[in-house]
This record gives structure tokens, C-alpha cells and sequence, in this order.
């Protein structure tokens, strides 16, 4: 669906809009709303000490290293097509994780989930980006959109936790059914197809192994990390080989006559520190999110249900800085947003350091939750548009996989990184305050990673000089 291929903006494009917004949150939503069922899964399906993470980590796993060819796709083959072979496929995986009667048919239904949700999440956004023009009106639907993924990450754990205690794990699952029911209904109606306009449906298939691979080992190597150690032969071997495949998929990119990623799409500054600082608010916000979940459970004794519903703070200030951060952004830029956005989570996870053994929620969580909030919506809304910014249309679905792909392999590093922390810094006589003080450190770490947001942010962000087009097309190239 383009306006410029009619000449004229299309009437349907809010109502698109609403139902593109709903995919993605759904798929947001998906990454981290099984962190306070994972004590129920363990018990229920039997999982060794330690091995419930992977129902978290093989979606992680799966999603962050499909993104790429999930967003080439979608410019080649038609963005509408993949867009509901994706959500088909979220259904299935959906409706097989519920029934799931063995952690290992869990795991291999959510690595089913990852590669559904790595077609939808750069498709959806690609169509939005050949949706609307380019200028007022399509800023205005990006800030919408990014609002939606900075709500998304804050509301797994309040819509998590009453659907764990109250329906049973299975439901967190469940809930994505009726959704994708949705999705299939009106995508066809609401919808037009669109692809790239390239001489030929070539796929690089050199570069899509090697940047898969190299995706998959990185996110693998940093999600084992944890239990193996970051010293670990493994831990360095992967990250390695990872680095290894990364250079071999530059020196194919280099030489492919249809590259899946055209390099010079990473001449644009804008578009490199936009996800740079995705990959950072990924980190703390993934990282902050378990650790203050683990806090909430194994130290102050709350249920999911209870926990749950305590992050509704999160989720009502992470929608106000949303809306706040969109206004601001199509206004002013997105420069200071981000960089304000990142002080807040920062200043969150600092207030979070103070938490106690023999604590309480208002004493030790509700203050730290209210300034994180609305700095997560306002950072992820700058930074989101700031990643798509004078993107041409012919490259929407790369530029859209990427914006994703660093939020979510972010989200990896980070959770690795703030278990690592906790797990080493959780030793002493007492083992409430041993686990407590192990919290303390990762609260800590996770300050840290937005600091280092900061930094991309006030360094990198600027007004974006122009397309990086890769060739030539307008914004609603082959639309149906």
C-alpha cells in the first residue's frame, strides 16, 4: 500500500496502521512475556536446573539471527506475502507452544515463534514505510509504531503475570491465537502488496548464510555465556567464529552484484547510531526487566500475579513517554529524546541498585520502575525513527530488519550479560543478601549499558543527510 503509486495517500492507511501496530506489539510482547511463567514451565515440563532459560533464549536465538533475510524478503518476494506466511506461522507456533507436553517440543515450538516473528517485524514496518509519503505523515506513523514497541517491552510482565497465575503458563501462549486470527482476517483487506524495484528476484544466498550464522553463534555464544563462562573455550570459540562469519559476509556483500545488505546503506550516521542505541536499550531494558522479576520472586516472595500487576507503573509511564517522545521527535528530532530517554532508564537502574534483602515494593521497586518507564518509551521512539530516517522505500524491509535486529540481539547480550553479574557477584554467609547484592551488581551493570546509550546517542544522532538509496525508486516502487 503507497500513497505515491496512486498519487494519492491511500484511505485505509491508519486503519493499516492499527493493524501493522498490532503485530509488532504482539511480537515485542512474545520476547519477554514468558519470564515470569518460567518457575511454572520448569516445574510443569521437567527442565533441568537452568534449562527453562532456553524457552526464552530459542526465541531470542531464532528471531535476532533470521531478521535479515526475514527483511530481504520481504523487498524481493512481496511484503504483504511474506507478511501473512509470517503470521500463519506465528499461529501454529503459538497454538504448539500452549499444547506443548515436552520442554523439548517448548523449545522447538519457540524457535518456531523467533523465525515467524523475524518475517512479521521488519515486513509490517517495511509496509508502513511504503504506506506513507515520506515527510510529517510518516514520521507521525513511525513514532506511533515505535511508541508501540517501547509499551510492548514494558507490558510482558504485567499481562505475563496474571495470565501465568490465573489461566496457567499455556495462556501466554494462547493469547497470540485470536491476534493472529486478526491479522489474517484483515491483512488482504487492508494491506496492498509491495516489493522492491530490482531487475531480479536474486537472492544473495552467500551473505544470507553467513550473516545468519554469524547472528545465530553470536546470540548462542552471549546466551550460554551464564552457565559456561566468558572465558569459556565455547563462549570465545563462538564469538570467534561469529567475527569470522561476519568478515567473510563483508567480503561477499562486497563482491555480490544483489548483496542482501548493500553496504552503503551504513553510510548514513543516523541510521548507524539509531541502532546502536537500540542495541543498548535492548540491553537494559531485557537485563533490568529479569533482574528486577528475580528480585520481586526469589528475594521479596511475590507471585507473578502480584509482581505483575506491580509493573503497571512501568507500563502507564512507559506509554506516557511514548506519546511524549512521538510528539517531541517529529517536532524537534531525535537526538535529545534518545539521549533524555537513556538518562531516565539509567537513573532507573541506579534508584534499583538500593534494593534491599528484607525490602519492600514501594521502598525498593515502585520509584526505580516510574523514571525507567517513560525513558524506555522516549528512547525507543527517537532512536526507532532516527534508524529509518531518509531510508529509501526499495530498502525498508533491510533498514526495518536491522532496527529490530539490534533491539532484540541487544535484548541477548544484555540478559547474558546481568545473569553473568548476578550469578558471580551472589556469594556470602547469608544467602538472601548474597542473592540480593548479586541483583545490586546487575541493576548496576544494566546503568551502564544505558550509559553507554548516552554516549551513541549525543555522538552519533544528528539530522539525516538524505536517503543512503542504493538505487534508484520511489517510495511506492511495484505496489498492487
Amino acid at each position: 500500500m503507497t500513497g505515491q503509486a496512486a498519487g494519492a495517500p491511500d484511505p485505509r492507511r491508519w486503519k493499516a496502521l492499527a493493524l501493522l501496530c498490532l503485530a509488532f506489539f504482539m511480537v515485542i510482547l512474545d520476547a519477554q512475556i514468558v519470564i515470569l511463567g518460567l518457575p511454572s514451565i520448569e516445574e510443569d515440563l521437567g527442565f533441568s536446573a537452568g534449562g527453562a532459560q532456553w524457552v526464552m533464549s530459542a526465541y531470542l536465538l531464532s528471531f535476532g539471527g533470521l531478521l535479515l533475510l526475514g527483511g530481504r524478503s520481504a523487498d524481493l518476494l512481496g511484503r504483504r506475502r511474506m507478511f501473512m506466511i509470517g503470521t500463519g506461522l506465528f499461529l501454529v507456533a503459538s497454538l504448539l507452544c500452549g499444547l506443548a507436553w515436552s520442554g523439548g517440543v517448548l523449545i522447538g515450538a519457540r524457535v518456531a515463534q523467533g523465525v515467524s516473528a523475524a518475517i512479521m517485524a521488519p515486513t509490517a514496518l517495511s509496509i508502513l514505510m511504503t504506506t506513507f509519503d515520506e515527510g510529517p505523515e510518516r514520521n507521525k506513523a513511525l513514532g506511533i509504531w515505535s511508541a508501540i514497541g517501547g509499551v510492548g517491552a514494558t507490558a510482558a510482565l504485567l499481562i505475563g503475570g496474571p495470565l501465568t497465575d490465573g489461566l496457567g503458563w499455556e495462556w501466554i501462549f494462547f493469547i497470540n491465537i485470536p491476534v493472529a486470527l486478526l491479522l489474517l482476517g484483515l491483512g488482504p483487506i487492508l494491506l496492498r502488496e509491495s516489493r522492491g524495484d530490482v531487475p531480479e528476484r536474486a537472492y544473495d544466498l552467500s551473505g544470507a548464510v553467513a550473516v545468519t550464522a554469524a547472528l545465530v553463534l553470536l546470540v548462542y555464544a552471549v546466551v550460554e555465556a551464564p552457565d559456561a563462562g566468558w572465558g569459556d573455550a565455547q563462549t570465545i570459540g563462538l564469538l570467534i567464529a561469529s567475527a569470522l562469519l561476519f568478515a567473510l559476509f563483508v567480503l561477499v556483500e562486497n563482491r555480490a552484484a544483489s548483496p542482501l545488505v548493500p553496504l552503503r546503506i551504513f553510510r548514513s550516521r543516523t541510521l548507524v547510531g539509531g541502532n546502536l542505541v537500540l542495541a543498548a536499550l535492548g540491553m537494559v531494558a531485557f537485563g533490568m526487566s529479569l533482574v528486577v522479576s528475580m528480585y520481586a520472586q526469589q528475594v521479596l516472595g511475590y507471585s507473578a500475579l502480584e509482581f505483575g500487576l506491580g509493573t503497571t507503573v512501568m507500563t502507564v509511564m512507559a506509554v506516557i513517554g511514548s506519546t511524549s517522545g512521538q510528539a517531541i521527535v517529529t517536532r524537534t528530532g531525535f537526538r535529545w529524546v534518545a539521549a533524555v530517554g537513556l538518562l531516565l532508564t539509567g537513573a532507573g537502574c541506579l534508584l534499583l541498585t538500593q534494593v534491599s534483602a528484607h525490602g519492600s515494593y514501594l521502598g525498593d521497586i515502585f520509584f526505580g520502575l516510574l523514571i525507567f518507564g517513560p525513558g524506555l518509551g522516549a528512547a525507543y521512539v527517537a532512536a526507532s525513527v532516527a534508524t529509518l530516517a531518509g531510508v529509501a522505500a526499495g530498502e525498508s524491509g533491510l533498514a526495518s530488519a536491522l532496527n529490530n535486529a539490534a533491539f532484540q540481539i541487544g535484548g541477548a547480550i544484555g540478559t547474558a550479560v546481568v545473569t553473568t553479574v548476578a550469578v558471580s557477584e551472589a556469594d556470602g554467609p547469608d544467602p538472601l543478601s548474597a542473592l540480593t547484592e548479586g541483583f545490586q551488581s546487575a541493576f548496576a551493570a544494566a546503568a551502564v549499558f544505558s550509559a553507554l546509550g548516552f554516549l551513541f546517542a549525543v555522538l552519533l544522532l544528528g539530522k539525516p543527510r538524505g536517503p543512503a538509496r542504493m538505487g534508484a525508486e520511489p517510495a511506492g516502487a511495484t505496489a498492487d
